[in-house]
């Protein structure tokens, strides 16, 4: 629960550093794509590009669990393989080393 609320307060911090960052910068700023130019509000082309970066960052952080999740699979089957191994090996009979 606690995590949750320091999440949401982080969240409301940046948006209010962006947003106050974006109406302190106003104007237009060129950009050009070698394709296309054009001419946007300083204020949008940040706000575009803060959102790009979170979407990016998110995409990576999913790519992360996601092979976190697959390692533990892999893992919970060996350690699965490796209880029944022992569970049958408790069975058997002791030997004598003479």
């Amino acid at each position: 629960m606690l995590k949750r609320i320091g999440l949401l307060i982080l969240i409301v911090v940046i948006a209010a550093m962006m947003a106050t960052f974006t109406a302190i910068n106003t104007g237009m700023v060129d950009i050009d794509l070698a394709f296309a130019k054009f001419t946007q509000p300083l204020p949008l082309v940040l706000t575009v590009t803060f959102a790009l970066g979170w979407l990016f960052g998110i995409l990576c952080m999913g790519v992360f669990a996601l092979k976190l999740v697959n390692e533990r699979r892999i893992l919970r089957r060996s350690l699965r393989l490796s209880e029944s191994e022992v569970t049958s090996l408790r069975g058997l009979p002791l030997s004598d080393a003479d």
